[in-house]
């Protein structure tokens, strides 16, 4: 069994419970439109490659926020934005449900206590 005192400083999370609430349900809105996106995909018969790109952006923008990362933070920016680019453009559709999760989002990230917090603390 590990000794407490052996683990490493560098332990990586994958939730920022240390972080402000701001950026925790942030994080958590990555995850959880990466999840949906993995779920309909899979119940519609396949996954295009905007949704598996987005997908990707998503997860790895919440690990990296987690994980208090400067390209994390602007991964998880590019994955909120995203969205409303391709919504714009025609290539994605959705309901309200969809676009309040999506605006949650981007409310989460660019808040000014998430910003603040990105600012002192992320390498």
């Amino acid at each position: 069994m590990e000794d407490v005192a052996n683990r490493s400083v560098t332990e990586r999370r994958w939730f920022p419970a240390h972080q402000p609430q701001t950026l925790q349900i942030g994080v958590a809105l990555l995850y959880w439109n990466a999840a949906l996106s993995l779920l309909f995909g899979l119940l519609s018969g396949g996954l295009g490659r905007l949704s598996l790109v987005l997908m990707i952006l998503e997860v790895v923008g919440g690990f990296g926020i987690a994980n208090e990362k400067k390209w994390g933070y602007r991964v998880a920016l590019m994955a909120a934005f995203v969205p409303f680019l391709l919504l714009a453009l025609g290539y994605l559709g959705g309901g309200i449900l969809t676009l309040l999760f999506e605006i949650a989002l981007v409310v989460a990230l660019l808040h000014p206590q998430s910003r603040s917090y990105y600012k002192i603390w992320f390498r």
